[in-house]
């Protein structure tokens, strides 16, 4: 919502929003935007009318604002339609979908075609370090061998919009070119059964046209199955060289050769064809995917020069909260990072063993999601954790779960513990705190893993670190 206020304004519109709180980095970013920003909900804040009221999906039906705004009839949308009504009309939607990857694929998408001279538009979920802000309006060129609009990358996200229009986001973003990462059951509080989940995926490939493409990861098979049944578009598969694709040839495929610094080079195939070796700044097998499906809509779908795009990957400086490394002290390294699901967490954990395999990887994990707080994934988690050493389990952060439905930390720590990982489960941050500050010394790596907030353990280690080298 804060990033769709900025590109508003950016459009040349008068924003306000209201919420609880505007605490940083949102808070003073919509200030420094120029977005009135009005604490609390009340009626007084639809004065005088807008033209209209976007709502989002974390919004209920019995919030005051909302309320007003209905009975007074004043225009009603989401997320979704405020995009479709003031950004899609004129322009190429790239939509990157998928349980995992979406926001650094965005990212990666977003910057390749930047370099490529065509200045695309964007709104990706996470803040992009090669761009200033998390969003920009359709400016760019029309693509080079297409004749498509000027392009615009947009994460797409498959949870619902609103109250009122319980749909998936994506589906109202009218893709020309499609990214599909994989298809893992996640957001099992809209999507209760994995049929459902997939159904959602269906409708967004069905709902591409025949003139659009669609990037799809020939490992998954999932989405191999969903894009060959629904598909009207034309299809593009990548892979890494040796994954099971099911024999699908890869459009796109990369052969890691070794890791370089914080990242990894590889030799790139396009159609068959060797294309040379390349940098990846990002480290990790599962970021040098994104990397190729990134290409692959970039050049197939936009007809950026496979020389530019895969020359701009060297210079890729990822985004906040995906393996960021927030700061190192006495010798300790500590990452943050939005991983939750099981896949993501051992992609995640992975990546960092393979970057600094010296020294213990201390991973902390807050299961915070509706997903992760509950016993859907109870039996995958404790083999996602097998890069690291020592395994804290946080409180979960959603209350309300009957027994049998919430995961069961205790479970979980037995369960690391028999695979030979050291597990804790604390009971508050400050505890924990106490704990991995105890446990860690240096050469030492934390990673802290959560799509929250997580009661400010970042700024706790911090300190506590801090205080431990005085």
């Amino acid at each position: 919502m804060g990033s769709l206020a900025g590109l508003l304004v950016e459009l040349g519109h008068r924003v306000s929003g209201s919420d609880v709180r505007f605490d940083p980095p949102m808070g003073p970013a919509l200030a420094s935007w120029g977005v009135t920003c009005l604490t609390g909900f009340a009626v007084e804040h639809l004065d005088p009318a807008p033209d209209l009221v976007v709502v989002g999906n974390v919004c209920r039906r019995d919030n005051p604002e909302v309320v007003a705004a209905q009975e007074r009839g004043l225009p009603l949308t989401h997320v979704a339609g405020a995009l479709q009504r003031f950004v899609l009309q004129g322009a190429s939607p790239l939509v990157v979908a998928g349980t995992h990857g979406k926001t650094t694929t965005s990212a990666l998408s977003a910057w390749l075609l930047e370099r490529a001279g065509l200045l695309p538009g964007f709104f990706i979920g996470g803040m992009p370090g090669n761009f200033d802000t998390s969003f920009r309006a359709p400016r760019g060129k029309k693509s080079l061998t297409q004749m498509r609009s000027p392009p615009f990358v947009i994460e797409g996200d498959e949870y619902d919009t609103a109250f009122f229009e319980k749909t998936a986001k994506f589906l109202h973003y009218r893709a020309d070119v499609a990214i599909l990462t994989s298809i893992e059951h996640d957001h099992i509080d809209i999507y209760p059964t994995p049929e459902a989940y997939e159904e959602a995926f269906r409708r967004f490939v069905e709902g591409i046209s025949p003139s659009g493409l669609i990037v799809a990861n020939a490992a998954d098979r999932t989405v191999v199955r969903l894009v060959l049944e629904a598909a009207r578009a034309r299809i593009s598969y990548f892979a890494i060289e040796g994954e099971d694709t099911g024999g699908i040839a890869a459009h796109f495929a990369a052969a890691p050769a070794a890791p370089q610094g914080p990242g990894i080079a590889f030799d790139l195939f396009a159609g068959g064809v060797a294309c040379g070796r390349h940098y990846l700044s990002a480290p990790g097998i599962h970021n040098l995917k994104n990397a190729l499906a990134a290409l692959a809509a970039s050049v197939e779908g936009y007809g950026a020069r496979l020389a530019d795009a895969g020359a701009a990957l060297a210079d890729f400086r990822g985004v906040r909260r995906r393996q960021e490394l927030l700061f190192e002290v006495g010798g300790v390294r500590v990452y943050d990072d939005f991983a939750h699901h099981p896949t993501a967490v051992g992609a995640t954990l992975a990546a960092l063993r393979r970057h600094h395999p010296n020294g213990r990887l201390l991973a902390v994990f807050e299961p915070r999601s509706a997903t992760a707080c509950r016993k859907l994934h109870q039996e995958s988690y404790p083999a996602s954790f097998d890069a690291a050493d020592t395994v804290v389990i946080a409180p979960l952060g959603r209350t309300g779960l009957a027994d049998g439905e919430r995961l069961d930390r205790d479970e979980l720590r037995r369960a690391l513990e028999a695979r030979g990982r050291a597990a804790a489960t604390p009971d508050d941050v400050d505890a924990i705190v106490a704990y991995v500050v105890e446990a860690s010394g240096p050469g030492d790596t934390i990673a802290v893993l959560s799509n929250g907030a997580f009661d400010g353990i970042h700024e706790k280690l911090a300190r506590a670190l801090e205080a431990r080298a005085r």
